[in-house]
């Protein structure tokens, strides 16, 4: 009696974790070769089963996507959404915030490049 009554509030659950078919759709495969490569770069075989590359991009989408919605809620506050969003969302776990504070900051050493590159190009062409 009590599992046919836990039942129906178990599926709605469930349900409504994940968004509905109507409600979003998106392009399967686009990751596809992306992560074929990872996943040979972690130990898988060089070809891996189309059913494994698939699951493993769904499992990715659905964190990113996830990710992304915590972000927008925490930034809904200013009104928009902010890389320190993401920063603050993933501040327990380490090796992931050091990698993206890593890549900031290289971001940021590349435009800077680009800027110095840029200007020194705009010199050149006024001497000449």
């Amino acid at each position: 009696m009590n599992s046919s009554s836990a039942g129906p509030s178990l599926k709605s659950k469930v349900g409504s974790s994940q968004p509905s078919e109507t409600s979003f759709k998106r392009k399967r495969g686009v990751f596809q070769k992306d992560l074929q490569h990872m996943m040979y770069g972690f130990g898988d075989d060089p070809n891996p089963l189309p059913e494994s590359v698939a699951l493993v991009e769904d499992i990715v989408v659905e964190y990113v996507t996830d990710l992304a919605h915590k972000a927008q809620d925490i930034g809904s506050n200013r009104g928009k959404l902010a890389v320190d969003d993401f920063l603050y969302l993933i501040r327990k776990d380490l090796p992931k915030l050091n990698r993206c504070t890593e890549l900031l900051s290289m971001q940021e050493e590349l435009k800077q490049a680009r800027k110095a590159f840029e200007v020194d190009e705009d010199k050149l062409a006024s001497i000449e």
